[in-house]
């Protein structure tokens, strides 16, 4: 399944269950609560942290559906921008040094 159907599926489910369509800054606080659950299961080494992590997903996907925005398209894109960074340690931390020349489009 693509990212694509996976973002029409999540709005889907969202509009047949009455869940939120429209409040970006409430889908941004419910996101936070289940970042907070995922820590805690992860934290805990509880079965479900995949189950937890996948909450996460889908809370993502329903706010690039919520504002319009082609999150596989974008995942594309920022994976061959990140692609073309290069970074250096310092200290222990890896630090962008330099961007692509060119970013093109991950279709193009």
């Amino acid at each position: 399944m693509d990212i694509q159907s996976v973002q029409q599926l999540v709005m889907e489910n969202k509009r047949n269950k009455g869940f939120n369509i429209t409040d970006v800054p409430l889908e941004l606080c419910l996101l936070q609560g289940e970042v907070g659950e995922f820590f805690q299961a992860w934290r805990r080494q509880q079965a479900d942290t995949g189950e937890e992590l996948a909450d996460i997903a889908i809370y993502v996907f329903g706010l690039a559906g919520i504002i319009g925005v082609d999150l596989q398209e974008e995942v594309h894109r920022k994976i061959h921008k990140n692609a073309g960074r290069r970074y250096e340690r310092r200290n222990g931390v890896p630090v962008r040094i330099a961007e692509a020349d060119a970013v093109a489009s991950p279709s193009g």
